[in-house]
């Protein structure tokens, strides 16, 4: 088996490339090849894995990670610690900031990551592309 470490991975595609230890051509892999590891994986992680000649080029046949996967942070309720009026903050007169697209997008794309790490690329995609579209909906979101 062949060592390698992972050079791209595209998260909304699904697919990226190692680069091999000892050099040569890149091998295309899609997420899915990792099995249940598939949410885990990032640029960086070293693998280990089977190589076969694909219609397009170098693809793994089989791969596992090297790395273990970064520990996930626990999730801890936090409890209110105080009541604030309306009254006690003042009139704001109800304005919000409004964010750029892309602004808003990274933001939404960030606070998947952190706190669904389970989701794949194609569904953090689906989830921003409806939240893109609610938030023009209210006007949070400038185009």
């Amino acid at each position: 088996m062949a060592v390698g470490t992972i050079l791209r991975f595209d998260e909304v595609r699904g697919y990226g490339f190692i680069a091999a230890v000892g050099g040569g051509e890149d091998v295309f892999f899609h997420a899915n090849d990792f099995g249940e590891s598939r949410h885990v994986v990032q640029p960086g992680m070293r693998v280990e894995y089977e190589v076969m000649e694909g219609e397009r080029g170098l693809k793994v046949s089989t791969v596992s990670l090297l790395d273990p996967p970064p520990a996930r942070r626990p999730v801890t309720a936090v409890a209110p610690t105080a009541t604030v009026s309306s009254q006690q903050l003042g009139d704001d007169d109800g304005v919000c900031d409004v964010l750029s697209a892309k602004s808003f997008s990274g933001a939404v794309t960030e606070l998947l990551i952190e706190h669904a790490p389970t989701l794949t690329g194609a569904q953090i995609g689906q989830v921003r592309h409806r939240f893109l579209a609610f938030a023009r909906s209210h006007g949070w979101v400038d185009d």
